[in-house]
């Protein structure tokens, strides 16, 4: 049975030690709980011998207030603790050097999805910086990455740095959070003290999870659109979709496990997927759909488009590559429309002048490489590999996780 980075710091006297006398901040999320469901900082505060002062929230708040997208959220007083609560994605995504000077140490609670453009992972890097310049202590407890150990992608490219991208980290990075602390601080040359609560029985090869543990932990979105495991899957390839026209199915009960359009046939496109580069469509049910978001990009519109399911026996895990298969995705839309709207060019995450598709994908070339109509698969696969054997060595010795 899985224990949780907090629940074994609830559990073991010896860990909290170093605790003891210090001011203490929590950085959490909704989906900040311990294995029987309470809140993070609801827990630790019931300890009644910690000296917890603050608190801060990522992007979607700390209690998740803010439900769509690129919402921001004010700072706060929690009346229950009697301590204020700090946004980290409202007039500061970097802490001030005020927020700083309330605490000593700062415990990191935060559910990740094993994807680079989740900004809670550029909040932790942000923080991890913060607290090294500052003197700070910063602990993570950690949780399991429900998009488990597979490595996919391509590494961000220096200059393309942005809110969704803070380093040359790959898409799909298969590490804990408490994994990719040691990955900022190592990259960056950090002198931080830093302190890893580890899981105890994490099992991250294990089916039927691979990487999340089934029916030992409930799923809690830990973003309001994050709502199973199967936009975990899905997530590292359909984030994609959020730099084009079409939709990642916001304004659903399934956001970012769909894709689709009014004026597009998607079993035309799935058809030429398939003939394509059917190995790019293994692993996973693709099925052809139709759905109509309430809001966000068409809303009220019937769109044509493909769901993708992971939630069946039929599953691979390590042959389901959800970079490739909406990359794949992207490209037969543009050869069977050649002409059509495909990038979105809108404010998006704090840039303004760089596509959000360039921000995704951490450069050009995937969207240079799906405008190519004399781009084939195989040139992105040769791309990609050698970008994933890199992340291969770098990310090994960072593993404190069997499998």
């Amino acid at each position: 049975m899985i224990k949780l980075g907090i629940d074994r710091l609830l559990e073991i006297p010896d860990l909290r030690k170093p605790l003891w006398g210090q001011r203490v901040a929590f950085l959490g999320h909704p989906a900040s709980v311990t294995g029987s469901g309470m809140h993070s900082l609801d827990a630790l505060m019931t300890l009644g011998e910690l000296k917890i002062v603050a608190a801060f929230g990522p992007q979607h708040g700390m209690r998740g207030d803010k439900q769509d997208n690129m919402v921001e959220t004010p700072d706060a007083f929690d009346r229950r603790h009697g301590i204020p609560v700090y946004s980290l994605y409202g007039h500061v995504r970097y802490p001030t050097a005020d927020m700083l000077d309330s605490f000593d140490v700062l415990l990191v609670d935060l559910q990740d999805i094993g994807t680079r453009i989740y900004t809670y992972v550029t909040t932790l890097g942000y923080l991890i910086a913060a607290c090294a310049a500052a003197g700070k202590s910063l602990w993570v407890l950690d949780r399991p990455n429900p998009a488990g150990r597979p490595i996919e992608g391509s590494i961000l490219q220096p200059g393309w740095e942005s809110f969704v991208g803070a380093g040359p980290l790959i898409m799909r990075h298969g590490l804990t959070f408490g994994e990719l602390a040691k990955w900022f601080v190592a990259a960056r040359g950090h002198t931080l003290d830093l302190h890893l609560v580890a899981m105890e029985g994490y099992r991250p090869a294990e089916a039927p999870g691979f990487g999340w543990p089934v029916m030992e932990l409930s799923w809690i979105n830990p973003s309001p659109n994050a709502s199973s495991l199967n936009m975990a899957r899905c997530f590292p390839g359909t984030v994609l979709l959020e730099g084009t026209t079409l939709s990642e199915g916001r304004g659903t009960t399934t956001a970012l496990e769909l894709a689709g359009a009014p004026d597009l046939d998607f079993e035309r496109i799935l058809q030429r997927m398939r003939n394509l580069w059917p190995a790019w469509t293994e692993g996973a049910l693709i099925r052809p759909c139709w759905f109509e978001p309430t809001f966000h990009k068409h809303a009220g519109q019937l769109c044509s488009g493909l769901q993708i399911h992971t939630d069946n026996a039929g599953y691979r895990h390590e042959r389901f590559r959800p970079y490739r298969l909406i990359a794949l995705l992207l490209k037969c839309l543009r050869l069977e429309y050649p002409d059509y709207p495909l990038w979105r060019d809108f404010h998006y995450e704090y840039e303004t002048e760089r596509l959000a598709i360039d921000l995704l994908a951490g450069g050009t070339f995937l969207r240079e490489w799906i405008d190519d109509p004399e781009g084939g698969p195989g040139d992105l696969e040769r791309r990609l590999l050698a970008d994933e054997e890199r992340w291969t060595a770098i990310s090994a010795p960072l593993r404190i996780y069997a499998g």
